[in-house]
């Protein structure tokens, strides 16, 4: 079976243009996490379910293992540097940006689109990724534009 190339599936799918999340969670020592994820989507309205992806070698993806909850923090268009800090892994990701607790003690970033509480219900092997999902336990929506990423690069919705 022929199989694409790296360079060619990696611009395949940057022509798949995709909202800009970064996912928080605490470890078991209460050290916060969070990091930048496109591969984000909705699974189930009927029990309400949404599906991260998180690459196994990045450095929080144990705290969301071990904490079994996060929080879903969609990037509205006027966020391009959070989700940059949040995309690089040499820096301390929770300094600067605001960010304030949920009732379970989930860091979770100020004046974003939406705030998507969850508790993570699975987790499944997905390449070089963990595939989790998480049961929306609450829900914040705000007014604004989301942060989209298409072709390598930030775009604002225009109307």
């Amino acid at each position: 079976m022929l199989m694409v190339t790296d360079p060619e599936f990696r611009l395949a799918m940057s022509r798949f243009a995709s909202g800009v999340t970064v996912i928080t969670t605490r470890d078991a020592a209460g050290n916060p996490h969070g990091l930048t994820v496109s591969a984000f989507c909705s699974l189930s309205a009927e029990p309400p379910l949404v599906l991260a992806c998180i690459n196994k070698l990045t450095f929080s993806h144990y705290a969301f293992l071990e904490q079994r909850a996060f929080v879903v923090n969609i990037l509205r268009e006027d966020q391009e540097a959070m989700s940059r800090q949040f995309a690089d892994p040499a820096i301390d990701k929770f300094s600067g940006p605001l960010f304030s607790q949920t009732t379970a003690g989930l860091p979770r970033l100020a004046n974003c689109l939406v705030a998507l509480e969850c508790s993570l219900v699975e987790t499944h092997d997905g390449g070089d990724h963990t595939i989790i999902i998480g049961a929306v336990e609450k829900a914040e929506v705000n007014a604004g534009k989301p942060l989209v990423y298409f072709a390598g690069n930030y775009q604002n919705i225009t109307e």
